[in-house]
């Protein structure tokens, strides 16, 4: 076994140091879009027992008038994408476009898609337990000019 130089220990001592200020930094100041550095909030809260669960979808209507599930085996794209630039589609509608180009690419032969959106299923929760009720709202919603 070879032992370590002393630029070697250095370089080393500073790459731990730099890691260890970004933790702290990206803890104390970070976002979740800081991870790994900042930190991960996802699993570290909870909603209080009584507060209605979410469950987002992309749904599309084609020019038929049917309904179609945009989800990821139709589109390519995943949920979580879609969550998490919710923001960025309600401040423009118009970035939904690439849901249906995506539907389309897959689906040469399909009805077009008229119209594309963003519906979050609202789950009734009691005590921690789902009633079994639930109410959708179209959160986003995008229609072709055509």
């Amino acid at each position: 076994m070879e032992t370590l130089t002393t630029r070697g220990r250095a370089v080393r001592l500073g790459a731990t140091l730099l890691g260890a200020v970004l933790l702290l930094l990206g803890t104390l100041y970070g976002t979740d879009d800081d991870f790994p550095f900042g930190p991960f909030r996802m699993y570290s809260t909870s909603d209080p027992p009584n507060a209605p669960a979410p469950d987002t979808r992309v749904e599309g209507v084609d020019r038929t008038g049917a309904v179609v599930s945009l989800g990821q085996e139709a589109t390519g794209i995943r949920r979580a994408e879609i969550e998490g630039q919710q923001g960025r589609y309600a401040t423009d509608p118009s970035l939904l476009r690439t849901v249906a180009e995506a539907y389309a690419e897959r689906h040469p032969d399909a009805p077009a898609l008229v119209e594309v959106r963003i519906v979050v299923r609202w789950y009734d929760i009691q005590g921690g337990r789902p009633t079994g009720e639930w109410t959708d709202r179209t959160a986003v919603r995008w229609e072709t000019a055509g």
